[in-house]
């Protein structure tokens, strides 16, 4: 078994070409402007999960899915060849949350700073008795 170690090194270059594959050579229309969140790969090197987002958030996201699923034969034997392994593993494709999840607690977070400024605009204002 791999170790930790070379399991990421492994994850970290399966995320490097297949990114640049999305850039350079893959042509689907469903596939632009989607970013990788992260890259996954199983201790028995069976299966790498790859996570995706896009800037407009889960209402491609069926659409991006279907667009990587439809593709997934020829990223995997291109991968292969660039990413020397014995057995290159199965690739799985999942819909990452976490860039929706982080914006939605920024504005939750921006949201009680701005009442909370509004709160305290009359406090620090002493009352003097002259």
């Amino acid at each position: 078994m791999p170790s930790e170690t070379r399991l990421k090194r492994i994850a970290d270059r399966i995320r490097q070409e297949l990114a640049d594959m999305l850039i350079r050579e893959l042509s689907d229309p469903r596939l632009k402007q989607i970013f990788l969140t992260d890259v996954k790969v199983d201790k028995e090197l069976a299966y790498a999960d790859i996570f995706v987002s896009a800037i407009e958030g889960p209402l491609r996201s069926g659409e991006i899915l279907a667009g990587l699923e439809s593709a997934r034969g020829y990223i995997r034997r291109t991968l292969a060849d660039r990413v020397e392994l014995r057995v290159f593993p199965r690739l799985r494709f999942h819909w990452d949350p976490t860039p929706e999840n982080a914006d939605r607690i920024e504005r939750v977070l921006a949201e009680l700073r701005n009442k909370e400024q509004g709160n305290n605009k009359g406090v620090g204002k002493r009352k003097t008795n002259s």
